[in-house]
């Protein structure tokens, strides 16, 4: 399960990288992934008949599309018009929520639940298959792939060093001939279509159901995840396993000695304040 949890908070920072690297502020990782896992349920729920060999693949191709177009949508609005981007995919956030709070309810099993609860228990279409023996292990796996294929992407390909380039200087991108707002919309294409991809991953593979909680605010701490491994997708292998580690420990201390259950995120949030200061005065 902590494997689980470090391969999902990994994903989701994977996909914001990018957007961070260009310094767009995307915040509204949430969102996206919402968006994805709520593409991902309702073909689960509206193809309950088909086959998997049918299902699956529409899961995966309107789930990365759900979380690319939320990404878009503010991308586009920061290219044309210069819309604050933080507040824009910020907003988007509760957009997504709201959505799969009302499909919730729309798609409530048992009626009257408020809550959608397993999708297909008993023929399981649309769940992911398991692989070594572990329904966790595929997705370890698709992101595992996918953290070397980000790392090649933004060290050894053209778009990741017009990435960099638009990062560090925008006027410096417009001399040399970059369209910068090509590239806006384009990274952040990228950057919600992975976020999509960890909305299928939570929905196929781990959870097989969908509520507003199911994301469990990772967009947030992934930022910090992507900031403490400088945008490095080696390294965040690491620190996303020393939050979700941080996370569960403290949550395990708490437990055994009676504390609050609020004790956990304290301690997190003192020792991620020391990291900080670190960094400052290093």
């Amino acid at each position: 399960v902590l494997l689980q949890n470090t391969a999902m908070m990994l994903c989701i920072a994977l996909a914001l990288t990018p957007a961070f690297k260009m310094r767009f502020w995307n915040i509204g990782g949430d969102g996206q992934a919402l968006a994805g896992a709520l593409a991902a349920a309702a073909c689960m729920i509206l193809m309950k008949n088909q086959s998997n060999w049918v299902v699956i693949p529409c899961m995966i191709l309107t789930s990365i599309v759900a979380g690319a177009v939320w990404g878009a949508i503010p991308a586009y609005f920061k290219a044309k018009f210069g819309t604050n981007e933080t507040l824009f995919t910020l907003m988007m956030n509760y957009v997504a929520t709201q959505l799969v709070a009302y499909f919730s309810v729309v798609w409530e099993n048992p009626k009257g639940s408020g809550n959608i609860g397993v999708i297909n228990p008993l023929t399981k279409i649309g769940w992911f298959p398991e692989i070594l023996g572990s329904k966790y292990a595929l997705n370890i796996v698709i992101v595992g792939l996918l953290t070397i294929g980000m790392y090649i992407y933004l060290n050894y390909s053209k778009q990741g060093y017009e990435i960099s380039v638009v990062g560090e200087s925008e006027r410096t991108a417009k001399y040399i001939g970059i369209k910068v707002e090509k590239i806006v919309i384009r990274t952040m294409l990228i950057s919600g279509a992975i976020c999509g991809l960890a909305g299928l991953l939570l929905v196929g593979g781990t959870n097989h159901t969908l509520n507003a909680a199911i994301v469990d605010g990772r967009g947030f701490t992934a930022v910090m995840v992507s900031w403490l491994a400088k945008f490095n997708p080696i390294w965040m292998i690491l620190t996303s396993f020393l939050l979700v580690f941080l996370g569960r420990g403290a949550s395990e201390i708490a437990t055994d000695f009676g504390l609050n259950t609020s004790f956990g995120d304290i301690l997190t949030g003192i020792i991620l304040f020391f990291i900080i200061g670190c960094e400052f005065f290093i």
